[in-house]
């Protein structure tokens, strides 16, 4: 394992078009959001980027908690929420990944109501 490969989970926040977008959801501050989930989970060895379109727009702001690379060996997979618009449903993410996210710990049953289907996928 290299010294930049994450030991942690991912979570990747959708950026773009709709998710981001004060045009779109005028309420939401999107930058303190981002700023909030890096200064909570880098510290804990979790990493967080931004990625282009996720081709989800109307379920905006999207964001994929993606297994700690041992969760991953282990079976765990991606989990993708969608109308992630307060701090709220973010807090609750970001205690989800601290506690260890997909595959190392129970998902709250608060953020089940925000798990969406990944495109593509049936």
């Amino acid at each position: 394992m290299k010294e930049t490969d994450p030991v942690g989970c991912t979570l990747t926040v959708c950026r773009d078009c709709c998710c981001g977008s004060r045009k779109k959801h005028p309420a939401v501050d999107h930058d303190w959001q981002l700023q909030r989930l890096e200064a909570e989970l880098a510290p804990a060895g979790h990493r967080v980027r931004t990625s282009l379109c996720l081709d989800v727009c109307d379920q905006s702001n999207v964001m994929i908690v993606h297994p700690a690379p041992e969760a991953r060996r282990r079976g765990a997979r991606p989990v993708w929420f969608g109308l992630v618009l307060d701090d709220a449903i973010a807090d609750d993410i970001a205690d989800w990944v601290g506690a260890g996210g997909p595959g190392v710990a129970p998902m709250p049953a608060t953020l089940e109501l925000s798990v969406i289907r990944v495109p593509g996928r049936g």
